[in-house]
């Protein structure tokens, strides 16, 4: 049964344009093609940037970001309360109104107090301003090095000045160990990615990033497994050109360094508006789709890789539209506002909203002492005491 599958997962027909078979791609002493095995190697490669990754983190960017001022809020943390907390991690962190009205009872608490309970608690589980500063560190420097990397490699490669040498002599391209390890680092650092994914902050747009990190080893694993060396790393390259200006711009607004990260925002939404929607599709998407033809009949890996290429455009315009409206903001405004995929505090504002609630309240209930006392009367006399005073010249502000 493992045989049939095997046979047939690794059919030339899917892997290879028509008239090519694996016998084609033999290698000798000479030259070496891509081997499906060696994606094996950045699995340990992945658990290795993992280790350098928290080493990184606890020796050089949590040092830095106290250097750099960089405060984590303090939080007021949630009571001990063994029936909100067995609601909290079997059930839901966000009750319902029924939910926190029946919670209320069994607790024998005020249902302000049971939401203000859920409110610090999810707060407790947010990721701290020293996390994400560390974070973004690590990314930055990776992506600094990814791109030079990358840059390095391509600098004098033929298909990166013209497009259509990706396709010439496709697919008896030999690798070349540059591009190797390039490939290597790159899907090394996406599993990387996926493993650290539960312990890294979770930010709105998780489900997309989720959807994002797949599409992309995906596809760079098929790229190598298919031979398309040559196209995946000017799609790593151009990923890479825009992440290099995104981290830095998170570190600086973790510091709250405005001018200088309303700054690097706007060279971030430039180089990712023009690599995403204009150096992307022509050099990539129109690339595969088009200039391949030139030279081989479409097969199911061609259809293949170009959906994952679209869906990776996809998440470019979801991105993009993110950005756009950012930009917009920041043009009104004259700030940047805070990055919309980010999950925000609870607490500032609903704290500020119970205090005004009890002040109104506080202030219902000195209103009610203050009539019941005479003060002030519905039909508009004034008390008989008042009007003693008065008499004599000797009223009294009260």
């Amino acid at each position: 049964m493992a045989r049939s599958l095997y046979e047939w997962l690794w059919q030339h027909e899917f892997w290879l344009p028509p008239g090519i078979t694996w016998e084609d791609m033999q290698e000798s002493e000479d030259t070496h093609y891509p081997q499906p095995r060696d994606l094996l190697l950045s699995i340990p490669f992945a658990l290795i940037l993992v280790i350098i990754r928290c080493a990184f983190e606890r020796a050089i960017a949590l040092p830095l970001s106290t250097k750099l001022g960089v405060r984590d809020k303090q939080r007021p943390k949630a009571q001990a309360n063994p029936v909100l907390e067995t609601f909290y991690s079997t059930r839901r962190k966000n009750p319902k109104e029924g939910e926190l009205l029946s919670l209320a009872k069994q607790c024998d608490l005020p249902v302000r107090k049971v939401e203000k309970w859920f409110r610090h608690r999810r707060n407790m589980d947010r990721p701290s301003l020293s996390k994400k500063f560390s974070e973004a560190c690590w990314r930055f420097t990776f992506y600094i090095i990814s791109f030079f990397t990358g840059l390095a490699v391509l600098y004098d490669k033929p298909w990166l000045w013209d497009h259509r040498e990706c396709w010439t002599g496709y697919p008896q391209q030999p690798l070349q160990p540059s591009l190797f390890w390039y490939y290597m680092l790159e899907l090394s650092f996406y599993w990387s990615l996926v493993f650290t994914l539960p312990f890294d902050v979770k930010r709105k747009d998780f489900k997309e990033q989720i959807v994002h990190h797949a599409a992309t080893i995906f596809l760079i694993s098929f790229s190598y497994c298919a031979n398309y060396i040559r196209i995946g790393t000017l799609v790593m390259v151009i990923h890479d050109a825009s992440d290099c200006f995104l981290e830095p711009t998170k570190i600086f607004n973790y510091m709250k360094w405005k001018k200088t990260c309303d700054s690097l925002f706007m060279i971030f939404s430039a180089v990712f508006l023009i690599s995403r929607l204009v150096i992307y599709p022509y050099t990539v998407l129109y690339n595969t789709y088009y200039y391949s033809m030139e030279i081989f009949q479409p097969f199911f890996g061609y259809y293949f890789v170009n959906v994952l290429l679209i869906i990776l455009q996809l998440l470019h315009v979801f991105w993009s539209c993110l950005i756009i409206h950012m930009v917009y903001k920041f043009i009104l405004q004259g700030t940047m506002e805070k990055d919309m995929r980010s999950d925000t505090e609870e607490s500032d504002k609903d704290e500020e909203r119970d205090k005004i609630r009890e002040k109104e309240k506080n202030g219902i209930t000195c209103f009610s002492n203050v009539t019941s006392n005479g003060y002030i009367q519905r039909n508009g006399s004034e008390p008989l005491d008042n009007r003693a005073h008065r008499a004599n010249g000797h009223a009294k502000e009260r």
